[in-house]
């Protein structure tokens, strides 16, 4: 504005501006802890110093399907190319042995047959090699009964080439029929939400299946992660603590034909009873979620996982609705898996939700223990089996309670048993 008007030069105002930004805060950024699962699911831990690398290699089979596809794919490659010129060494040195390496001109004049036929050279023999290996037979060579030791050496190709080709079979359908390739469809939400439900603090989340074909004998499995401290001092820096999921049968359980809302209630037993929306952020805790089943098209056992830090869970908000009823059937709008809307909630902890709670009935009890008054204008009088009446001033007020039996009047007068009370405005009737 003092630029505009010429008061002060342009150039004093950009330099002021240029230093302003140049001033670095003096809040340190909060270190980002790291995640003990990601949100796709995969462990982020990293194994070091392992010393005795010989274990992987006594399951040969688990650590192909273990290694990636690139990987598979170099290593398949070099298993039939080294087979391959194994085996062409083989064919040539027979051929060499028998004197079958000659011109054609000179195998059609001799007498003897060679023990495989069209062999001139290492060539044609890692052709002949590759024909045995994947059985194609072009027919232009073939092994004779001249030689038992060729006829041995097909038999041990065809042999292993099928121990090859299965090994390779096997690990590519175990790599694309795993189980987390099924979980790629299994969804949650990504925030997690903290609200009350039936008049409980909980917490919630949101989880389901793109795919029509269903997740048998689903279960859901939540763990709290978190560092702790022992008694003796020990320092756990990963502790694992199980919170059970809202079910009335106390298991955890899903049918998961639909998205569900599956809900924690935070109560003494759980490890979120002291946190509040103002400790939330603080706390250093990841909340693990873990969902497995069988797949029904496949029968294999799968397993999708996820994780929620503090910063991705909601306090005071709650999932809207996606469910609708259309025509019959019951729609489902993916769109808003994950919208969520504000809701009336305490910023208190559970803990002290229920001590607020405890302290609000006492003060209940107490001010409900002190009875009626005696000065109010409701009216006594009491009635005997025989109609005789006495009127209010016989009456000791003072000893009267809501759970009255018996009352004495005053010196003189008889005590009499108060069997109804009746009250009536203006007076109240006691009836023997």
């Amino acid at each position: 504005m003092l630029a505009r008007k010429g008061l002060l030069p342009e150039e004093f105002l950009l330099t002021r501006l240029v230093e302003e930004n140049c001033v670095q805060s003096r809040y340190r950024p909060k270190a980002q802890r790291a995640r003990f699962i990601t949100k796709n699911g995969s462990c982020n831990v990293a194994h070091k110093n392992i010393r005795e690398q010989g274990r992987f290699l006594q399951d040969v089979f688990t650590t192909m399907v273990d290694l990636k596809w690139q990987h598979s794919l170099l290593i398949f490659t070099s298993a039939f190319l080294f087979s391959w010129m194994l085996f062409a060494m083989v064919w040539w040195l027979i051929a060499f042995g028998h004197g079958d390496l000659e011109s054609p001109v000179v195998e059609t004049s001799r007498m003897t047959p060679p023990c495989v036929t069209s062999i001139h050279s290492f060539t044609s023999a890692f052709l002949f090699s590759i024909e045995v290996q994947v059985t194609i037979g072009f027919g232009g060579r073939m092994v004779t009964e001249e030689c038992p030791l060729a006829i041995t050496v097909l038999i041990i190709q065809n042999i292993a080439g099928l121990l090859i080709n299965a090994v390779m079979l096997g690990c590519i359908f175990m790599k694309t029929a795993q189980a987390n390739r099924r979980a790629e469809t299994l969804i949650f939400s990504k925030n997690a939400v903290i609200a009350p439900r039936n008049g409980r603090l909980s917490l919630m989340f949101r989880v389901g299946d793109l795919r029509k074909s269903m997740i048998i004998s689903a279960t859901i499995q939540m763990q709290v992660i978190r560092k702790s401290v022992t008694a003796e001092g020990e320092v756990i820096p990963v502790s694992q603590l199980d919170i059970q999921i809202e079910n009335p049968v106390h298991t955890n359980a899903i049918f998961l034909v639909s998205p569900l809302i599956i809900c924690h209630n935070i109560d003494r037993s759980s490890p979120l009873y002291d946190v509040s929306a103002q400790t939330l952020l603080s706390e250093d805790i990841e909340i693990v979620v873990i969902l497995e089943g069988v797949v029904e098209t496949t029968g294999i056992t799968t397993q999708a996982r996820t994780s929620y830090v503090p910063e991705e869970i909601m306090w005071g908000h709650r999932f809207v609705s996606i469910i609708s009823e259309e025509e019959g059937l019951y729609s489902v709008d993916y769109s808003k898996f994950g919208n969520t809307v504000k809701v009336r909630c305490s910023t208190l902890s559970a803990r002290e939700q229920e001590q607020e709670r405890g302290l609000r009935s006492q003060g209940t009890t107490r001010s409900g223990d002190q009875g009626p008054s005696p000065q109010r204008e409701w009216g006594m009088k009491r009635a005997g089996r025989g109609g005789a009446r006495r009127g209010l001033s016989a009456v000791n007020w003072e000893c009267y309670t809501p759970a009255v039996t018996k009352c004495e009047e005053e010196p003189g007068l008889e005590t009499q048993e108060v069997k109804e009370v009746h009250f009536v405005k203006g007076e109240t009737e006691l009836q023997d």
